[in-house]
């Protein structure tokens, strides 16, 4: 795709350029994406935001109901604008958990300031990412409010965890240049989409 192309040349991607990573299996991608992608930009003050779309998340059992491809077509409408870049990073170098990813990324881009986009319903289960207190310390993240999951979230092994180095809402536009850890919760206005809504909505149990 011309996208993950454009990346792996490294032409839209230069040094001191502020950088977003939103990575997920995106199985389905929704509008809800969409809006914490675009919270993330504007808030954040970044030059980019870029989609890794994953081949699997290493977390479920099942595996994803559409295919890699299917995906990655499926998500590029959502992010549409010159600073919404998808990509298919992760596929091409065999990556499997998102420490993997980054490290890969910081190599192949150095002098990119980046910084990790989810939504809060990631941050609940953050503590069972692979290497997730390290992946803490290797960037900055920002999460972005949603429905339901915000007090479970706070209070989350993460949050707790990482207490000490969250940073208020006011300092959100420079978290892509605070030095690792750092992290910022954005009060947004929320949209309640949400993909396991979505895979039930259409016959497909949650794994």
């Amino acid at each position: 795709m011309r996208q993950g192309r454009a990346l792996r040349s490294g032409l839209l991607l230069s040094p001191g350029m502020r950088v977003g990573l939103y990575g997920g299996s995106f199985d389905p991608v929704h509008a809800g994406h969409a809006h914490v992608a675009r919270t993330a930009l504007r808030r954040l003050d970044l030059d980019r935001v870029v989609w890794l779309v994953s081949p699997r998340n290493p977390l479920k059992t099942a595996p994803p109901a559409d295919g890699f491809s299917d995906r990655l077509l499926q998500v590029a409408p959502l992010a549409r604008g010159p600073s919404m870049l998808v990509s298919d990073f992760e596929g091409r170098i065999g990556a499997r958990y998102t420490i993997q990813t980054i490290r890969a990324l910081k190599t192949r881009f150095p002098g990119v300031h980046f910084v990790w986009i989810m939504g809060a319903d990631g941050l609940g289960a953050f503590h069972r990412w692979r290497d997730w207190t390290r992946l803490m310390r290797e960037l900055p993240m920002a999460v972005v409010a949603r429905p339901h999951v915000g007090l479970k979230s706070r209070f989350s092994p993460a949050a707790r965890r990482f207490a000490g180095v969250r940073r208020p809402m006011s300092a959100a536009r420079g978290l892509a240049l605070a030095q690792p850890p750092a992290w910022v919760y954005l009060d947004a206005p929320l949209n309640p989409a949400s993909s396991t809504a979505l895979r039930v909505g259409r016959g497909r149990g949650v794994i």
